[in-house]
Order: structure tokens, then C-alpha cells, then sequence
């Protein structure tokens, strides 16, 4: 699948390419699409052949395993815009539908990552921050090169002005952050992107509102999952890759997860302020066998589970998570050997 050539059109169409295929949210409360599949796997990548982002690089030959898998399994790598609009619309995907991202200004996403995905005809999304465009930091890419990408069919999508995580921000900090961001993209590419991705993967809920108050059709974070119609179009999964966690083993077992999709979770806003907290969670019926679902906490392993009733889960996580990010991810094994999959990230305040 390669780039879509322009072909006269004018360079901020390729940036609001999302702003035309979205369409109004079909409900799917209980996920009922998921169930038999028909989600997507959307990875997400920092600093491709750049070891200076400490836990956010990824190097070079790594990234060309993922995609010569990508080339040679049996997916279906689809621009962003398009599994947003199915996802939104209740839209059955094509089985192994995988979507790739980068949230990263360096010159390495220009020089490193972007030739390597246009020679194998892998179209993807580029998240930027803007004030690292404009003052000019080292190693950042300049506003010229992301028209240039734009041109020629990259999505563009929105990080903050600031490139910094949210969760610890105030709300008048994140409105400010966000509408600098927007004033920005208008001034450099015409268009302000209809796609957002935490910085770091981090928000809370009053971030999260303000992230749809500010008009974008889809939000993105950083805990491992599925997308899947019915799922938050705010705090949309991604499989983060980077050294520690981008074998080709795990990204295979990644691109060919399923969604574990689920209801009334709880607690409701990532930040916690009961630490550890009790994941709760709900399944849908005809999901399979809940008795062999496996949840594990970062730096815990396997946390115990606790079924209410037939298809309501507590994850009890024994100790208290340090300051910063933490994960909890569930799986389920499905049919011929995959994995069903969901995730949570959580920010905990506090001295990091």
C-alpha cells in the first residue's frame, strides 16, 4: 500500500484528510463488533534509530524487522483516518488491521523513519509538537519538512504546543497548551489536525475533556490494547514500541492481538488518588472462557482477579505504584494461538 499521490490538490488536504472521513459515532456499547475481531492495532513509536529519548527510542534494525513483517505478513496496514472513521461508525475492519505512529519532531522521524516507510508503502501518522518546531531545538525537524510530509500523504496529527505529559498540568495550562498548538498549525499548514495523541501517554479526565472541548475526533494514548468500535474515542490504545519492548517477537504477538473489549471502568480517571487502585472492568457475553483472563501490574507481575458475578472483573494489585506511569494488561487467549488484549495506564502524582 503506498502514498496516495496529491495529484494538484492543495498540501492541507493531506492534513485534513481525517476531517472528511469522520463521521457521527455508531454506539456499540458492549463491543459486539470486537468480539469476532474486526479491531485495529495501532503502534506507537518515539525516536526511530535516536538513542538519546531515554525509554522512547527504537533502534534502526528493529524498526526494519517490524516492517519487513508488516510487508510480508498477512495485515492490512491502513492510514489512521480510515480506522477512526470505521471504528467511529461501527465499521467491521479487516482482520489484522494495524495502523502506524510516531510521536516525534527529531530530524531521525525525517532522515531515519520516514524514508523507510515510504520505500515499503507503509503510510502512517506523525504527532508533533509545536514549540519544538518553532524555537528551533536541536535536533528537531523545521516546519518546511513537515509540509514536505504533508505533501506527500503523511497524516499530521497534534501532541501539545509544549510536548509535555498533561496529566500533571493544570486546566488552565492545558487549554493554553492546546490552543497555542491549534494557532500554530493554522499559521504553518492552513489546518488544524483532527487527530490527538497524549504526550507520553499520559491525561487525566479533565484532560481528556478538554482534549474533545478543543474539537479533535480522536484522542490516542499509550496503554497496550485493541481499538475496537465502542471503545473511547478519546483514549484509543497503542502498543508502545521502543529497545526494551520492540522485539519482533512481542510485536508479532501485538499486530495479531484481538480487542478484549470492555465496559464501566473503574476508576474512571487515570489519575489515581487511591494507590494501588482496584481495576474494575466488565465483558461481554460470548467473549471466552473469563476463568483463564491474566492481568499484570508494572513492576508487580500477575495481579490477582476476583469475578463479582459472571462477567464482572476486579484486578487486585497488591502493592502501591511508585510516582509516574504504570500499566496494568489484561489477555485472554483466543483462537489459533492470539491473544485478546486490553490495557490501562495510570499517572500517579507525587516526587518522580
Amino acid at each position: 500500500m503506498g502514498f496516495r499521490p496529491i495529484q494538484g490538490l492543495l498540501m492541507s488536504l493531506a492534513v485534513t484528510v481525517a476531517v472528511a472521513a469522520i463521521s457521527p459515532a455508531v454506539a456499540d456499547p458492549l463491543g459486539a463488533t470486537a468480539v469476532g475481531g474486526g479491531g485495529a492495532v495501532i503502534f506507537a513509536y518515539g525516536r526511530v534509530g535516536d538513542d538519546r529519548g531515554s525509554g522512547s527510542s527504537i533502534g534502526l534494525d528493529q524498526f526494519e524487522d517490524h516492517l519487513d513483517e508488516l510487508k510480508d505478513g498477512d495485515y492490512q496496514v491502513l492510514p489512521l483516518p480510515r480506522i477512526v472513521d470505521a471504528l467511529r461508525n461501527g465499521t467491521v475492519l479487516p482482520d489484522r488491521t494495524v495502523a502506524i505512529t510516531i510521536d516525534d519532531v527529531t530530524v531521525a522521524a525525517y532522515h531515519e523513519a520516514y524514508p523507510r516507510l515510504r520505500a515499503a508503502g507503509i503510510p502512517f501518522t506523525l504527532f508533533v509538537s509545536t514549540d519544538a518546531l518553532d524555537r528551533g531545538a536541536p535536533n528537531a525537524m523545521n516546519w518546511a519538512q513537515i509540509r514536505e510530509m504533508a505533501a506527500a500523504g503523511v497524516v499530521i496529527g497534534a501532541l501539545t504546543a509544549s510536548g509535555l505529559p498533561m496529566a500533571a498540568l493544570s486546566d488552565q495550562e492545558v487549554r493554553g497548551d492546546l490552543a497555542r498548538m491549534k494557532e500554530r498549525f493554522l499559521a504553518e499548514l492552513g489546518v488544524v489536525p483532527t487527530l490527538f495523541a497524549y504526550p507520553r501517554g499520559e491525561y487525566s479526565l479533565s484532560v481528556h475533556q478538554s482534549v474533545v472541548q478543543a474539537g479533535f475526533v480522536a484522542a490516542f494514548g499509550q496503554q497496550s490494547g485493541v481499538a475496537y468500535a465502542g471503545a473511547d474515542p478519546y483514549a484509543l490504545p497503542r502498543f508502545l514500541m521502543n529497545d526494551a519492548f520492540g522485539s519482533l517477537d512481542r510485536f508479532e504477538l501485538a499486530a495479531n492481538a484481538l480487542p478484549l473489549p470492555v465496559t464501566d471502568v473503574t476508576p474512571v480517571d487515570p489519575v489515581l488518588t487511591r494507590n494501588p487502585p482496584i481495576l474494575g472492568f466488565t465483558v461481554p457475553e460470548g467473549i471466552g472462557q473469563i476463568d483463564r483472563l491474566a492481568c499484570f501490574a508494572t513492576g508487580q507481575g500477575r495481579a490477582a482477579i476476583e469475578r463479582l458475578d459472571t462477567n464482572r472483573i476486579e484486578v487486585r494489585i497488591a502493592d502501591p505504584f511508585p510516582a509516574g506511569r504504570a500499566r496494568v494488561n489484561c489477555t485472554l487467549p483466543a483462537d489459533d494461538d492470539r491473544w485478546r488484549w486490553f490495557g490501562v495506564q495510570f499517572f500517579i502524582p507525587g516526587e518522580q
